[in-house]
């Protein structure tokens, strides 16, 4: 089923500035692009980049003035969904080297301060079975409040507010997953479903691989039940949102407008 995507935002630049942006769907085997148009206006200097872990593009811009982003896509998700709470956690001493990083505290997953409770409230369970239970908890315990949070918030404070909105349930299921010693990284996303729609946060799990004996895959996990994972589409990967961001400013800017569509036909 396609899944098409329509975004638009507009920002301004009083001053020359170096602008990092990442909102684009990933060209990665788990989705095929059938469609793509992207609208950048000229900049004194324009550079595509690989985004972390090669997933995605982000663009440079060294650019003054008005500027609107219009892009839009279809785009086939061919991802394989298994049963979550089936999938075996991998030992550490056997995870890919490249997936390590995902262990460790980041800016808004301070994973050690976790530890405790997670092996209070989930000590009993392994793997995919223990995530499962992290989701739940977050959903049962926490409330989707728009304008909760700000961009400073991290795991800890929402985990202590029990509010937040899709970045915030994600930043805690990431902090869980990785005081259990489980690779989790942030993700954002387009979605069909999302209310308010936006550039939408899910997590990621490293998990065994039912389809490779002794493999294991990055698996998608949302907190707020919004994003079916066989209909989501990835724009970029990091360990949180600050790796992610849809517009990063290297100066000041004034964001003025977005307006972001995203359907299942």
């Amino acid at each position: 089923m396609p899944i098409d995507i329509s975004t638009r935002f507009v920002f301004s630049l009083d001053r020359p500035s170096d602008v990092l942006l990442q909102f684009e769907a990933a060209d990665i085997p788990e989705q095929e692009l059938l469609e793509v148009s992207c609208v950048i206006p000229p900049a004194a200097h324009t550079a595509r980049v690989p985004a972390q872990d090669g997933i995605g593009e982000r663009v440079w811009l060294h650019a003054e003035g008005r500027y609107q982003i219009e892009y839009s896509a279809r785009v086939e998700v061919k991802r394989l969904i298994p049963d979550l709470g089936g999938l075996a956690r991998l030992q550490p001493h056997v995870l890919p080297g490249e997936t390590v990083e995902y262990l460790f505290d980041s800016r808004y997953c301070p994973a050690n301060q976790f530890q405790p409770f997670v092996e209070a409230e989930f000590g009993g369970l392994d793997g995919g079975e223990r995530v499962v239970a992290m989701r739940d908890w977050i959903a049962d315990n926490f409330s989707y409040v728009p304008g909760s949070s700000t961009s400073q918030t991290t795991a800890l404070d929402s985990f202590v507010e029990r509010r937040g909105i899709c970045r915030d349930y994600a930043h805690v299921l990431v902090a869980l997953a990785r005081a259990s010693a489980i690779p989790a990284r942030y993700v954002s996303v387009y979605a069909p479903g999302v209310t308010p729609q936006d550039f939408h946060a899910v997590a990621e799990v490293f998990l065994a691989d039912p389809t490779v004996a002794g493999g294991g895959a990055w698996h998608i996990v949302d907190a707020t039940g919004m994003a079916d994972a066989a209909q989501t589409v990835k724009i970029g990967v990091g360990r949180d949102a600050a790796d992610v961001s849809f517009m990063t400013v290297f100066g000041e800017a004034i964001f003025e407008d977005k307006e972001i569509s995203v359907v299942a036909r």
